[in-house]
């Protein structure tokens, strides 16, 4: 498993298909879920209000769809570092996240593509956020790593 530091981007040449990233823990607080509704004005009464989430059915209020963007967002970049790019995030809600709960993401390199006409290259990750009730996200993200100066080009995805 290849991961960036803090500081650090990781170089399109250090990755390989099938790496696994590391995993991320976030503990869904109920100021987590608020939070998350309040940065994205998302004011939609089941995010802060546990009232009205519970007349909706629901046992606690949860999260939402921009936050979850942002989370995984957060895990691919922790991951590849600063310079990284996500130029395809394409994910797929499953179960709810409820505050009280804790996601848990993970991942694993799909594809790498070399380009040609820059020094850079593309990786495909395939990921996941589960909760105590199965998976809460799933998806495939596209992220444009640089390369190393001595790469070679021509190495494709699997």
């Amino acid at each position: 498993m290849t991961s960036a530091s803090p500081f650090d981007t990781l170089r399109w040449d250090d990755v390989r298909v099938g790496d696994e990233l590391p995993t991320l823990v976030i503990d869904v607080t109920a100021t987590v879920v608020v939070a998350g509704a309040i940065a994205t004005r998302d004011f939609m009464p089941v995010h802060h209000d546990r009232a009205y989430a519970n007349s909706q059915g629901a046992p606690e209020i949860f999260m939402n769809i921009l936050s979850d963007n942002a989370y995984c967002s957060r895990f691919l970049t922790d991951w590849a570092g600063p310079e990284a790019m996500i130029t395809k995030l394409s994910i797929r809600l499953g179960v709810p996240s409820f505050a009280g709960s804790t996601l848990t993401y993970t991942g694993r390199v799909t594809g790498t593509m070399r380009h040609a006409a820059d020094a850079n290259g593309t990786v495909e990750v395939e990921l996941r956020a589960t909760n105590n009730l199965g998976d809460h996200v799933t998806g495939i993200a596209i992220l444009r790593l640089p390369c190393a100066e001595e790469a070679s080009t021509g190495r494709t995805s699997s």
